[in-house]
């Protein structure tokens, strides 16, 4: 990423280029991020491609103002702030299931980004921290999403938890964009992955957060949830007015799972 092609990123997330690569612009630019770009998966449902390279991230990102999923948005977030002068690793995790399981390698893409110590910076996991926390820390680390805390893991990982519940395992060995793309083409592919289950384009706001699933649009503002029904004539003009996205025609809404007798 070269510099043009950075400040045309920072106006997209309504941030300034930072005098010094420290941590408290880490934080500013991981918040303004969240509040810009938002978490979707509209892409595999409208039967674009998924390439994770930083050109075409680029132009999906800041030339068509969309938004993407972990690999997209972790993968070109890393690359911004490489660029900004921040030394950055791409770190690989394994989701926990309800189960209390971790899934398979690969299964997401999150930064391990150093500035005046090492910081896990994350704008690719939905509702997650808003702000960094740091990675050489086993203390509870309070957010506005909840308290976090790294946890030593087997193996020489860590474990990543939101108020006392595992949300992923992640790696310490720093990886290469390109090693995600096996799993990002499953995720995107794969009847059992669940972003080919399910349709959602999720956004940070300054009060809470606005998430369309599928037609449910969910908007929360402190401990106040509403959630409402949006016919199919509205969708577009949701998508555009809530999320900033411009699209031409709807996303294919996934097939409701069969009930087993």
């Amino acid at each position: 990423m070269d510099a043009s092609q950075a400040d045309a990123y920072l106006s997209r997330i309504g941030a300034d280029r930072p005098a010094v690569p420290d941590a408290a612009a880490l934080r500013d630019l991981q918040f303004r991020h969240l509040l810009a770009v938002p978490f979707e998966n509209l892409s595999i449902h409208l039967g674009e491609e998924i390439v994770l390279t930083q050109e075409a991230l680029l132009a999906k990102v800041v030339g068509a103002r969309r938004g993407g999923f972990c690999y997209e948005l972790n993968g070109l977030f890393g690359a911004l702030l490489t660029e900004l002068g921040y030394p950055v690793s791409l770190f690989a995790a394994r989701v926990f299931g309800k189960d209390g399981v971790p899934g398979p390698p690969f299964d997401h893409l999150a930064l391990r980004v150093e500035a005046a110590g090492p910081w896990l910076v994350d704008v690719g996991f939905g509702r997650f921290t808003q702000h960094p926390i740091r990675l050489d820390s086993r203390e509870d680390q309070p957010d506005p999403s909840g308290v976090f805390r790294v946890v030593d893991a087997p193996g020489g990982d860590l474990d990543i938890l939101k108020d006392g519940v595992p949300e992923y395992r992640l790696e310490q060995r720093p990886r290469e964009l390109a090693d995600f793309e096996p799993t990002c083409w499953w995720q995107r592919t794969s009847p059992a992955s669940h972003f080919t289950r399910s349709l959602v384009c999720s956004l940070l706001t300054p009060t809470g957060r606005i998430t369309l699933s599928g037609t449910s649009l969910i908007t929360t503002e402190g401990e106040e949830r509403q959630e409402r029904e949006v016919a199919r004539d509205e969708l577009l003009a949701v998508y555009r007015d809530s999320f900033g996205v411009v699209l031409d025609r709807l996303p294919v809404q996934p097939a409701a799972p069969e009930e087993s007798n």
